[in-house]
């Protein structure tokens, strides 16, 4: 068998399309007359926001300058993406506001608007994934080794903060197959404190269907956590 290859964009991608995918059926379904239910879908919908415009960064910042200074222009069209998506990011945020904000007839036309729009955002989002998971990856497989990649993974890691870890954890978890999800507590187990392992397990936890926790505690070998 091949060994597969350090992929940078699988995990992370696999948690995006599952929180586009639950933030797009929200918005869909909102009912934008009940306050508390509208202000939770719009907080969830800024929360997806700014995780993606954080993830465009991340990748602006670790992983284009490898492959630009490996292979000339091969992040070009990856990197021209992500100024485009930030300024549609910014027109949902835009959207958003006047949701939270009209009444009546004016509120449910701009719901449906945003919803409409952000049904466009995550298609092509989707499209654009595809092509880092192909294309960009082809030139990382191509120029760099496996250790490279893990060092600029571990970077990545570094560069987060303890809210964006859980809320990236929170979607990632149950979006991975459990080999991926035990690779993944592996990991963290090995490089983070006791004390932030165990707090990313629980916030995983109430996302996983039991089968898939024991599955996880089994793969870990870490039996005493699921107590």
């Amino acid at each position: 068998m091949t060994q597969a290859r350090m992929d940078l964009y699988a995990s992370i991608h696999k948690a995006l399309r599952s929180f586009m995918a639950d933030t797009l059926g929200a918005v869909g379904r909102m009912d934008a007359e009940d306050a508390e239910e509208r202000a939770a879908t719009l907080a969830q919908l800024r929360s997806l926001l700014d995780l993606l415009e954080h993830h465009a960064q991340i990748e602006n910042e670790f992983i284009h300058p490898v492959m630009q200074a490996r292979r000339p222009g091969s992040a070009s069209e990856s990197g021209a993406e992500h100024e485009r998506q930030r300024a549609v990011l910014g027109e949902l945020r835009r959207q958003a506001d006047g949701v939270a904000s009209g009444a009546g007839a004016a509120r449910a036309a701009a719901a449906l608007e945003l919803y409409r729009q952000l049904s466009l955002f995550v298609a092509e989002n989707l499209a654009h994934m595809h092509e880092e998971e192909t294309a960009n990856n082809a030139v990382l497989w191509a120029e760099c080794a496996d250790d490279e990649l893990a060092a600029i993974h571990d970077r990545i890691i570094a560069s987060l903060g303890a809210q964006e870890m859980a809320q990236v954890i929170r979607w990632m978890a149950p979006s991975l197959t459990p080999y991926e999800r035990a690779s993944l507590f592996g990991a963290l187990q090995a490089k983070a404190p006791v004390q932030v392992f165990q707090g990313l397990l629980e916030v995983a936890r109430p996302h996983l269907a039991p089968n898939d926790w024991n599955k996880l505690i089994f793969g870990i070998a870490a039996a005493p956590l699921a107590a």
